[in-house]
């Protein structure tokens, strides 16, 4: 049956006492659910087993965990990042004293939330429990197949206290992402491809809605002199191995020096061979398919032989001697397929991975000084040095990507104030306002003289003074 925006919009006046609200009355909601989270995880591992090729301890580390943490984040940072931010008198300038002021943080109203299908929990669960934390109603999408862990998400809020309609699931259609646009949010947060993320961008624009887009991902990964070349071939394994190598930040791009290049191949070749095969949609593997002969075709080398279009399932694609100009190299995939680009140096490296469109996240492996500095220059949303996609999973890190992999971020502080829009507040003290009297002549020189008392070099600073006293005199008079 096509959802009804009148049936599944929260009322009015439970959103208004739900922003209302002390901070701490939301956080005890959030507070309860981390620990129904610990009591019943079981429950949500059974809901994520529709996901293809997933293995339970992957949903318990991978989603189920990392929202219980998140949970926490908010439990102990949210009430110090809402709260009114009073700005004293440091930094005010001089002409407006008198004035006092702070910075609000307020819910938009209703955010929508679109659920991705490789990480069906984790990805809109931090954003959902983040939207309520600051005072929001939530409307989630899930991806086509992933509604059962919303659904329980939705019965754990109010079961831990939220008050009902303010966490709706919707049917799992792209429609309902257009039904809710055309009847109504405040804010709409995004995870999917970059084709999915510039449609609904267009569709927004016409009612000027604001957004958080977590788009595709591309990652490259830059391997330095004096890096573990074994200890990278176990990281990219890791990579290409975990929840079927459907990672927004999957490692698809190793950019490795000439010299180390050899025996890096024969040991990404070996671990790779170890990973079972995963199951990829028939679609992406037809794309992935033409993508990977066209490389091949161009001077790439497969380590093994290419996928069968018909097959359930894929073993890991390597390619080597991969050149970074390559569209399989410059396109989002959800498989697993690395290629291998031998560079001479680094600032090579750097150059063919800002060929590739996206730039959501990379890795740096090497000493960690040069690996610091490189990942100083490196155009992505998140860099991890040493390692593989683990990290990004503290709650404490915001999220998000740059250029075609979207815009705005998730997670960590950044996160939970993307979710409020920001109010100031003044107040003007005293009964001292000589502005709203009309212009008086010798204003402009008392202005004037102001301006380069306060703003001037050490050479202007003397003669202002002596205007600026010469110009109140004036105006006294007058």
């Amino acid at each position: 049956m096509p959802w009804s925006y009148e049936v599944f919009a929260p009322q009015p006046e439970v959103c208004a006492a739900w922003s209302a609200a002390d901070i701490s009355s939301r956080l005890s909601v959030i507070r309860g659910l981390r620990r129904r989270i610990a009591a019943n995880a079981e429950d949500f591992v059974q809901a994520l087993a529709t996901r293809p090729g997933r293995k339970a301890v992957e949903s318990v580390s991978a989603e189920i965990l990392p929202l219980a943490e998140a949970c926490r984040f908010l439990e102990r940072e949210a009430a110090r990042l809402l709260a009114p931010q009073r700005l004293g008198r440091r930094g005010r300038p001089v002409w407006l004293f008198g004035v006092e002021a702070e910075v609000r943080r307020e819910p938009f109203g209703t955010v929508l939330i679109v659920g991705p299908s490789n990480y069906p929990l984790l990805l809109p669960g931090v954003q959902a429990v983040q939207a309520l934390a600051a005072g929001n109603a939530v409307l989630v999408k899930p991806a086509p197949g992933c509604r059962a862990p919303m659904d329980l998400l939705a019965g754990w809020l109010e079961e831990c206290g939220l008050p009902h309609g303010l966490f709706r699931v919707l049917d799992e259609s792209a429609e309902a992402v257009g039904r809710a646009i055309e009847a109504g949010i405040d804010k709409l947060v995004l995870t999917g491809s970059a084709g999915t993320g510039r449609a609904v961008a267009e569709r927004l624009a016409r009612h000027l809605v604001p957004s958080t887009m977590e788009l595709s991902g591309n990652d490259a990964v830059f391997v330095l002199p004096g890096a573990d070349v074994e200890g990278v071939a176990r990281a990219l394994s890791f990579g290409l191995r975990l929840n079927g190598s459907a990672t927004c930040i999957a490692p698809r791009r190793v950019f490795v020096p000439l010299e180390l290049a050899a025996g890096f191949e024969k040991a990404v070749e070996r671990h790779a061979a170890s990973i079972p095969p995963a199951p990829v949609p028939a679609q992406t593997m037809r794309r992935l398919l033409a993508l990977a002969r066209d490389a091949v075709a161009d001077g790439a080398r497969p380590l093994s032989g290419l996928p069968e279009e018909n097959g359930t399932g894929m073993a890991p694609l390597v390619l080597a001697d991969a050149r970074p100009d390559m569209a399989l190299l410059r396109e989002e995939l959800f498989a697993p397929v690395l290629s291998l680009v031998p560079v001479r140096d680094m600032e090579e490296a750097l150059a063919g991975a800002a060929l590739s469109p996206y730039a959501l996240g990379a890795s740096v492996f090497g000493p960690v000084a040069e690996a610091r500095a490189l990942a100083r220059r490196i155009d992505a949303g998140t860099v991890t040095i040493n390692d593989l996609i683990v990290p990004t999973a503290d709650p404490r890190l915001p999220f998000g990507g740059r250029h075609a992999s979207g815009w705005g971020v998730t997670r960590g502080a950044e996160g939970l104030l993307e979710m409020t829009q920001v109010k100031a507040v003044c107040v003007r003290t005293g009964r001292q306002r000589p502005h709203f009297d009309p212009p008086r002549d010798g204003d402009e020189a008392l202005m004037l003289a102001a301006l380069r008392l306060l703003h001037g070099g050490p050479g202007t600073r003397a003669g202002a003074m002596r205007r600026l006293v010469q110009a109140v005199r004036g105006r006294l008079k007058s």
